[in-house]
């Protein structure tokens, strides 16, 4: 955290923000301190307090230093078989305790293959966000991951990856006008330094969602740094 921190120093254009495991959230939200860099959690219990042992309930996110909660990761929905009803559980209840949810929406290879891509994005979005006002959803960040995509070293061309962002705006525009406009849609998917100029260079891509290449600093660093591509 801190060669992060000083290889991003001055970076005040953009916000950084790492999601480390939970047994490091405590200490990387202590070493963030001072720093433009903010913490979040990698997922969350869907309930405030109770008899759930071994859950991470969104206070102790709070607790430990946290602002931000990732909901919703397509490792959550196919291993551990997150719903859409569950997702929107826990992105309401993040928004309340005062957590800024990231949101995670996408298909898979299967889906994309059978031309699906599209409709399971809109169901993702759709019943992801049920319920929330136009303000609400506004504080909400949506990252959309082609779970093909993800640590496979396959990635989605710049121009498929905005296709999508694209539909994912226009989606969001029909269900809280105006207010779409503020909500962050950000690409997951093999997001690495040497491809990060090209999908920050497009219109409805307003940040990257980093596995493996956050693990770095170096790497990380530089895709902060992005540069985008005149047209």
């Amino acid at each position: 955290m801190k060669k992060l921190g000083a290889q991003t120093f001055g970076v005040t254009d953009r916000d950084i923000l790492v999601c480390p495991p939970f047994t490091a959230l405590a200490a990387v939200a202590h070493a963030a301190k001072g720093t433009s860099i903010a913490v979040g959690a990698q997922t969350m219990n869907d309930n405030l307090s109770g008899a759930f042992t071994g859950e991470v309930a969104p206070g102790m996110i709070k607790d430990a230093g946290a602002s931000h909660v990732i909901i919703g990761h397509s490792e959550r929905r196919q291993i551990y078989g997150e719903t859409d009803a569950l997702v929107n559980k826990k992105a309401k209840l993040a928004l309340e305790q005062g957590l800024t949810p990231v949101v995670c929406v996408g298909e898979t290879l299967v889906e994309r293959e059978a031309g699906n891509t599209f409709k399971v994005v809109e169901r993702h979005v759709v019943e992801g966000l049920k319920g929330f006002s136009a303000t609400q959803a506004a504080s909400v960040v949506v990252a959309y991951e082609p779970v093909w995509a993800i640590g496979t070293g396959k990635t989605a061309t710049p121009a498929q990856a905005q296709e999508v962002h694209a539909f994912i705006r226009k989606k969001l525009e029909t269900l809280f006008g105006a207010e779409a406009a503020r909500v962050r849609i950000l690409y997951g998917g093999s997001v690495k330094p040497d491809n990060i100029d090209q999908l920050m260079s497009q219109p409805d891509i307003d940040g990257g969602l980093v596995g493996g290449a956050s693990l770095k600093a170096e790497d990380f660093a530089r895709i902060v740094k992005f540069q985008k591509i005149p047209a």
